[in-house]
């Protein structure tokens, strides 16, 4: 079987899989223009979704695509085919997501910023610093990634919050609500997350009605997507201290342009799509989990219902 490799980082994922079966038969690259005979020729793709959409808007298409991402926005574009396998990339990013919100919870609590800006001025900053402990932290969109987010918080003592698209019982939540539930939540939450897929429902949804429920003392994270969040609503929630402050990861345009409000809004810290990077180990691990299943005919992980977008 050959397996096409389209990823900015396609050396990394070919050198892992070949640690892992070097008797492997792989084409890569990082120019979908380059790779329409490579695409034709190889039934299974493993790539980043901004390329793979590429390289299927030349008219070629396998069986089976494995995203680099969790996220596969561009391959659930109208104008694209949608009769194959798409599977994206779950089970190894939770960890990741749950380090990069810890760091901005500890930060805010620990008032990291004000410390280094008084360091500047040569001042001794002696206010008393706070702790997560009885924090109530709200995950909007508590799917594989958000699950596991909470788990990694349980030893910090917070009341843990969730929202997903059903209605249930999901451990260990405190208490957990759909998006209708969500406006009421809001006014209790000292942290609210953002992991919300990008579908018709979620976009726009943090608009200037919802910043208005949040406490002031309430900090916003957007690790989701950008598309969620209505640019010009949370620059005002901010700039009116409706909010404490916003941590923004995706943003709708990456990278941002240099004219972009929020480079400059106060309160607003941009963290330049990091939270949780596709790494190269982990994904090949799940790529060949799944190749077997594919090849066996068994469940995959991750599989793609087109008509949810996610």
């Amino acid at each position: 079987m050959h397996i096409l490799v389209l990823a900015s980082d396609y050396t990394l994922y070919t050198d892992e899989l070949l640690k892992i079966n070097p008797s492997l038969q792989l084409i890569a690259g990082d120019k979908p223009s380059d790779l329409i005979d490579a695409g034709r020729k190889c039934s299974v793709w493993l790539g980043d979704p901004h390329l793979v959409a590429e390289l299927l808007r030349f008219g070629v298409k396998p069986k089976w695509i494995q995203s680099t991402w969790a996220g596969i926005t561009p391959l659930i574009a109208d104008d694209l085919s949608h009769d194959y396998i798409l599977t994206r990339a779950v089970g190894v990013f939770g960890q990741l997501m749950a380090e990069y919100l810890l760091t901005y919870f500890l930060a805010h609590e620990r008032q990291l910023i004000e410390r280094i800006d008084y360091q500047k001025e040569g001042k001794w900053y002696d206010r008393q610093p706070g702790t997560l402990k009885g924090r109530h932290i709200m995950i909007v969109g508590a799917g594989e990634i958000g699950c596991c987010v909470a788990q990694m918080l349980v030893p910090f003592g917070v009341n843990l919050i969730g929202i997903t698209n059903t209605s249930r019982s999901i451990s260990p939540f405190h208490q957990c609500g759909t998006l209708e539930d969500l406006p009421g939540f809001l006014e209790t939450a000292d942290y609210v997350i953002n992991l919300l897929p990008n579908t018709p429902q979620t976009q726009n949804i943090w608009n200037a009605t919802l910043f208005a429920r949040m406490k002031p003392t309430a900090i916003f994270i957007n690790a989701g997507r950008g598309s969620a969040v209505v640019d010009t609503d949370l620059i005002t929630s901010l700039e009116q201290k409706q909010l404490a402050g916003a941590v923004i990861d995706v943003c709708r345009t990456e990278p941002l342009p240099s004219d972009h409000p929020f480079w400059r809004t106060q309160g607003l810290l941009l963290t330049s799509h990091s939270a949780a990077p596709s790494l190269a180990y982990a994904i090949v691990e799940l790529f060949c989990d799944n190749l077997n299943r594919f090849c066996n005919n068994l469940t995959m992980r991750g599989r793609v219902d087109f008509d949810r977008g996610y």
